[in-house]
């Protein structure tokens, strides 16, 4: 029995919970039930509205535009449910009407004409009853379909709003919403809104003072969300504003554009720039490309306040370094040099995520590409930016980045990592186009001096002393990659690079003999009698190859004629004698390029031509003479020192013959580019083998020389030099395979080396002086 009576028990309790999960789920279907008739009440209203709206008489643009309005207003006194989306109401329709009149009104009338329907928003100050809707989201998804009314009013009307109070006002209000939280579901409407916003900036630029706001401003008065502020907003007759008003929501600057300058803009909010920066940190990277866009815009508006109040108010200069330092801190430790000189180009906002494909290249790829499109996107906004916020924003990256992270990078001892960093500041320095953060970065480089160097004065700037040492490391590796990054530094347009690594040491040009004219040795055919001549020196004697010399008269019939006087008043040498001195420099058993078709001196004419124009064209705005300073102005009594980086080079190019190959090559590329510069001592010193150099003074020229002479001792040491000289050449250029080992190839490499950086200094003293005999008058 007490078996049964449990069971019954069970029984009755089962029959109940059966009962009331019925009864939930008949309450369930009844309320479903209710939403579906509602969803499709409000449709069918939609429609019905709209049959009738298409069979009866069109009303007038503002009628119908009231009506509509009116019909927003009302879902609020009539609705009690205020949990329905915004999309099961009409609110959606009834707003695309609203801008579908206003679009067609504008059509109607006269350009810059404010029709009935403009005024009845602006008088009404629907946009700001529209912000506080918005900003209650009530209904939910409200906040989203005024954000894009908002954004259609902006893009579609081509009259000036943003000047009306009741615009920019709710305009303003409105960005502030803009960026509060990431990945929130209107962060599509919200950048649209933003990026509208600086677009009509970038036309009209006098109109961001209106969305300058002080700081001392009051908050703004919250309002509840219902019947009295709708009731308020759009049947109140007196729609003008109270003094109280004024003061608390007017943005000072519309009490007058010109108070509203330096003495304010420091205490301002830049809220279109806050907004614009918080939405770069949404994971959504068509946003953050939206944002930047966006900050492109403003960061090039020409207004003073407004650049002073983006640099100094918000977090823009932090967030463009952060993020800097950020990806390069994410990059390996030890990354290839080829990876990172040959990774394809970037730019910012086209960057293609292949995670895979880039693990697979190289490890490193992805990360190295982020870097480098940051950086791409750092140096155009400040390309961009109006002059004085570049300038700032350029200190920043040279302080939070180029000082506080590259530097101890680059003087760090550990060899790989040395390496790397050098490499990615080659990459750094290639990819920077704009002037501001050029300059920013040339000074961290190479120091701010101007004063001539002295050898006691070379250790003054540690990482411009590390930098130039570095071309002479006991690592190839890092000798080659440091000589690359000085031969893309020299060719950067900027003044000071070469100010500072060459030219202040010879401005004075006390690297010339200082004796008074009177005590100088009477001249013999144009030379002192105890000069070297150059041309009756054994090392320059009569060139039966063909190529060695120049052939036809191509350059001779509009070279100089020969005058009794070698040296010319203005400094100048007779360009044929220069020419043939360089190229008979090399002895005849150390020449192989005639053996070979295609490597004469032609071939370097038509490069050192295109090469000194590239050149010319980087330096024609700077404050070059065209002849060198006059003697009489020289401090020929100060002692000559050529320079650290000079000093270095010439080093580098004496011990040509004991170098490897690639080491030669880089070391003459940098010497080559250096000579093709259109400065006149800088010629003068490189190019002219016949200057009276100052006792202990060297220059290019005898820096070769010397090492010919010893070339000239070893020949006699190597059996069957020449043959071995052109099988050497002929494997440089692919022309024979490799087979055994050839001994002394480092210093045939050099010979090589040595004889075709010859040629090309004879071809860019060629072509820099009939380019001056052409610019003279």
């Amino acid at each position: 029995m007490p078996g049964s009576l449990y069971e019954s028990s069970n029984l009755d309790r089962g029959g109940n919970n059966r009962k009331k999960k019925i009864e939930e789920f008949s309450r369930s279907s009844r309320e479903k039930l209710v939403q579906s008739k509602n969803k499709m009440f409000s449709k069918f209203t939609s429609i019905l509205q709209h049959a009738v709206e298409a069979l009866a008489p069109s009303l007038p643009l503002q009628e119908d535009f009231v009506y509509h309005w009116k019909a927003i207003t009302h879902y609020y006194i009539e609705t009690s449910d205020d949990k329905a989306p915004v999309t099961d109401t009409n609110i959606p329709s009834h707003l695309e009407q609203m801008l579908d009149i206003l679009t067609q009104e504008e059509r109607e009338r006269e350009s810059g004409e404010t029709g009935p329907c403009m005024e009845y928003l602006l008088h009404h100050k629907i946009l700001e009853t529209l912000y506080t809707l918005g900003k209650a989201d009530c209904p939910p998804g409200m906040k989203q379909q005024v954000l894009t009314f908002y954004t259609k009013l902006l893009a579609h009307i081509r009259q000036p709003l943003l000047p009306h109070i009741n615009v920019h006002r709710p305009v303003q209000k409105l960005i502030r919403l803009c960026g509060e939280v990431l990945t929130a579901p209107t962060e599509n409407e919200e950048i649209q809104f933003l990026c509208i916003v600086c677009a009509k900036l970038k036309q009209d630029p006098y109109l961001v003072d209106f969305f300058l706001e002080n700081k001392s401003k009051r908050p703004e008065t919250k309002s509840r969300v219902g019947t009295e502020v709708v009731e308020e907003n759009v049947f109140a007759p007196d729609t003008g504003q109270s003094l109280a008003e004024e003061t608390v929501d007017r943005p000072e600057e519309l009490q007058g554009a010109a108070s509203s300058s330096s003495a304010t803009s420091s205490s301002n909010n830049y809220n279109l720039v806050t907004s614009l920066l918080n939405l770069t940190k949404s994971p959504d990277g068509r946003i953050v490309v939206k944002a930047c866009e966006g900050l492109m815009l403003l960061v090039s508006l020409p207004e003073p306040a407004a650049a002073k109040c983006l640099t100094e108010n918000t977090e823009l200069c932090e967030l463009l370094t952060d993020r800097l330092v950020t990806f390069y801190k994410a990059l390996p430790q030890s990354m290839d040099p080829v990876d990172i000189e040959t990774v394809e180009s970037v730019n910012w906002g086209l960057d293609v995520y292949n995670l895979k494909e880039d693990a697979a290249v190289f490890t490193g790829k992805r990360a190295l590409i982020s870097f480098l499109s940051w950086l791409d996107y750092c140096d155009q906004l400040i390309k961009e930016a109006q002059k004085s916020a570049a300038a700032v924003m350029a200190k920043a990256v040279r302080e939070r980045f180029f000082v506080s992270v590259m530097e101890p990078q680059l003087m760090q001892t550990s060899e790989v990592g040395i390496l790397t960093s050098t490499a990615l500041l080659n990459r750094i320095i290639r990819q920077v186009t704009s002037e501001a953060l050029l300059q920013e970065m040339i000074y961290f480089l190479l120091g701010e001096e101007s004063e001539p160097e002295t050898p006691a004065s070379v250790t003054q700037n540690p990482l411009r002393h590390r930098l130039i040492e570095h071309c002479d490391h006991l690592s190839d590796e890092i000798s080659i990659m440091t000589l690359r990054l000085f031969e893309q530094l020299i060719q950067k347009p900027n003044q000071h690079i070469l100010h500072s690594l060459l030219l202040r040491s010879l401005e004075e040009r006390n690297y010339l003999e200082n004796k008074p004219q009177d005590e100088r040795e009477p001249l013999e055919n144009g030379q002192p009698h105890d000069a070297v001549d150059l041309e009756e020196d054994p090392l320059f004697g009569e060139d039966t190859s063909p190529e060695s010399r120049l052939s036809g008269s191509d350059w001779l019939s509009s070279s100089p004629p020969q005058s009794p006087d070698h040296s010319k008043s203005d400094g100048k040498t007779e360009v044929h004698k220069i020419v043939n001195s360089f190229l008979c420099l090399v002895p005849d058993e150390a020449k192989s390029s005639y053996h070979v078709e295609g490597t004469g001196y032609d071939t370097y004419l038509r490069d050192a031509h295109r090469q000194f124009r590239d050149y010319c064209g980087v330096c024609q705005r700077w404050d070059w003479r065209g002849s060198p300073k006059p003697f009489e102005k020289c401090n020929l009594d100060s002692p000559f020192f050529e320079g650290h980086f000079l000093k270095v080079l010439f080093d580098r190019m004496g011990r040509i013959l004991d170098q490897p190959y690639e080491v030669n090559l880089q070391v003459t590329a940098v010497l080559s580019k250096l000579s093709l510069f259109p400065h006149p001592h800088l010629h003068e010193y490189q190019l002219d083998p016949y200057i009276n150099l100052a006792p202990g003074c060297r220059s290019l020229f005898s820096v070769i020389v010397r090492v010919v002479g010893d070339l000239m001792l070893r020949i006699q040491r190597i059996p069957d030099f020449t043959p071995k000289l052109l099988l050497v050449r002929k494997r440089l250029l692919g022309l024979e395979p490799e087979g055994i080992n050839i001994d002394h190839m480092t210093l045939l490499e050099g010979v090589i080396v040595l004889e075709e950086f010859c040629k090309e200094l004879a071809a860019i003293a060629f072509v820099k002086y009939h380019a001056a005999a052409a610019s003279s008058p």
